[in-house]
């Protein structure tokens, strides 16, 4: 039997009773296409292809390592699904602030 539990809350959801919910979210570079001018499609396309080559290797070491592409996959159950769908980024939640004993 495959064991799940509520990424969001820890509820384990291996039972049938409980509904399982599949969230998957893909961050990416965003694109502008008003930033392409007339100019940019007289340009040669090998020439360019050539250009970005060189430049790559230019990129420092950790602009290189950061993924420009990430997707991410959660578990929720019923109760939490419909949290996230009421407040997928979280802006109404409030932040809990933990503070040390001194």
């Amino acid at each position: 039997m495959i064991h799940f539990t509520c990424d969001r809350c820890g509820k384990e959801m291996t039972s049938s009773e409980e509904g399982r919910y599949v969230v998957k979210m893909e961050v990416l570079p965003g694109f502008d296409p008003d930033l392409i001018r007339e100019e940019d499609l007289d340009d040669d396309p090998m020439e360019a292809v050539s250009q970005l080559i060189q430049s790559e290797a230019e990129f420092a070491a950790e602009e290189l390592a950061e993924p420009r592409r990430q997707s991410l996959h959660f578990d929720l159950c019923s109760s939490c699904r419909r949290k996230f769908l009421s407040d997928p980024l979280g802006r109404e939640t409030p932040h809990q602030v933990h503070f040390s004993e001194n």
